[in-house]
């Protein structure tokens, strides 16, 4: 038995050296993979008055553009580093490459808002399998500094493809039309397909690994699916119906039972509940869907406005969203340097109160104003909050819950702020709904309700975080 131990390591082992062969290559592969999630999350925002006029969508159905995508991607994201730890990381980032690479062809091909849907359910899919398997994979190949050197690199990028995108979006809308927006994704996705094919190597897990969760999967993904579509009815016209109401109630119900499996299922779950054992997680977690959510609403919100209502190009619309991901890539590493002295609680609870302010600034926004008066104010002081939240919050999940649960805390999280964006476009309706005056207005409740959301959020910061998370300490 030893010799066979020593085997499989031995074999591991190389697998892992050959990865490390080519290791700038590698990062290059898992860049471009997880590009193509992080751009379709922030161009398609962009899109949406253009694909509306296309396929004859009412507001309802706009919400569902986003969050069909955003569905998959939060309930599956678990299982998706799972499957990879199961079967190879490889192996599953290719298969979420080419999944988000069928579903973008058949974006760009739909002729109705039905197929548009389904197209977009695909892509969350490929994107639950490609994200979490690309940081393992760069996890897997590098190690020590040069192991922080690449995850920031890749989270660079990251954020410059999420700040690029809209602006690459807005121009492609305006020349050459929407579908195109779909598209450009795959000759990155075939760039990405055949660099993971020939610089990636990754040990496949055998089946003696941990069971997988589907059923777990199932159930989350059913209830967040009632969830939204209970939310997206009752925030539209027809307002709360016994058939929204109901949605939610199952919905709820769907959620309950879903934490009675993982429960049952202990440390083997897609979401093991004993990370709920910190109190620093519980809040951590709370802040994450609460400032998430209110962020995913501006992110959909503002683009929107200023096509629908100030009448702005795409490229400008896009264009005008550019100053937040410049801000928050500059102040981040600043602002994870004080909490690394400070601790995370303090800018934890400033962070979003920043928030908080900004979303009142765009109070402002009113059919005769500038971009100079109505929204960079708005956007560069959101920006300088989020900032001081993201990076202290990135560090205090990992050290709010033992070395054991790390890599699952990490996870949920993630899922968690994807979820929230999922809440908040599911709340969008009376908005998207609106015209002309009326439009601003909508605006002008749903930006009181994100100053609310983030003051609440910093709040739970500051009542369950401790000063060093570390549940060691």
């Amino acid at each position: 038995m030893a010799s066979i131990g020593s085997d499989r390591c031995s074999a591991e082992s190389a697998a892992f050296r050959q990865a490390s062969d080519h290791p700038s290559l590698v990062l290059v592969t898992c860049i471009l993979a997880s590009s193509l999630a992080f751009i379709d999350g922030s161009v398609v925002n962009v899109g949406l008055p253009a694909i509306s006029e296309s396929l004859h969508g009412d507001a309802a159905q706009l919400q569902w553009i986003v969050n069909a995508y955003l569905l998959p991607l939060s309930a599956l994201l678990l299982l998706g580093g799972a499957l990879g730890d199961r079967f190879g990381r490889r192996k599953i980032l290719i298969a979420g490459i080419a999944l988000f690479a069928i579903g973008s062809a058949l974006c760009g091909l739909a002729d109705s808002l039905n197929l548009l849907l389904a197209a977009r359910g695909l892509q969350g899919i490929g994107a639950a399998l490609l994200l979490p398997n690309s940081l393992a994979i760069l996890g897997s190949t590098f190690s020590g500094e040069g192991r922080g050197r690449a995850i920031g690199t890749w989270s660079a990028v990251s954020a410059i493809a999420a700040a690029i995108g809209p602006v690459l979006g807005g121009w492609l809308i305006d020349t050459i039309g929407w579908r195109f927006i779909f598209f450009i994704n795959l000759p990155v996705a075939l760039a990405g397909i055949v660099m993971a094919l020939v610089y990636v190597r990754d040990p496949v897990r055998g089946a003696d690994g941990m069971p997988l969760d589907f059923l777990g999967a199932a159930f989350a993904t059913i209830a967040l699916a009632a969830l939204t579509w209970g939310l997206t009815i009752g925030s539209g016209h027809s307002g709360w119906t016994m058939m929204a109401m109901s949605a939610v109630a199952i919905g709820a119900v769907l959620s309950a039972a879903f934490l009675w499996i993982e429960r049952r299922r202990g440390d083997e779950a897609m979401t093991p509940l004993s990370v709920f054992g910190s109190q620093s997680f519980v809040g951590l977690t709370l802040l994450t869907l609460l400032l998430y959510g209110a962020l995913g609403g501006l992110l959909v919100l503002v683009p929107y406005i200023l096509i629908q209502g100030a009448h702005y190009t795409a490229t400008g619309a896009g264009a005008a969203l550019l100053p937040f991901p410049i801000v928050l890539a500059v102040a981040s590493p600043i602002m994870g340097s004080i909490a690394g002295r400070s601790g995370p609680r303090l800018p934890l609870t400033i962070g979003p109160m920043i928030v908080a302010a900004g979303f009142l600034l765009l109070l402002l926004l009113t059919p005769g104003s500038s971009y100079w008066t109505g929204v960079l104010p708005a956007i560069l002081v959101i920006s300088l909050g989020m900032a001081g939240a993201v990076a202290p919050l990135t560090t205090a999940v990992l050290t709010s819950v033992d070395a054991r649960h790390t890599g699952s805390a990490s996870g949920l999280n993630s899922a968690v702020s994807r979820a929230g964006g999922l809440v908040a476009t599911a709340l969008l309706g009376g908005v998207l709904a609106a015209e002309g005056e009326a439009l601003y207005d909508a605006f002008h409740v749903a930006a009181l309700f994100g100053a609310g959301v983030s003051v609440l959020a910093g709040a739970s910061a500051f009542l369950f975080v401790g000063e060093r998370a570390n549940p060691s300490a």
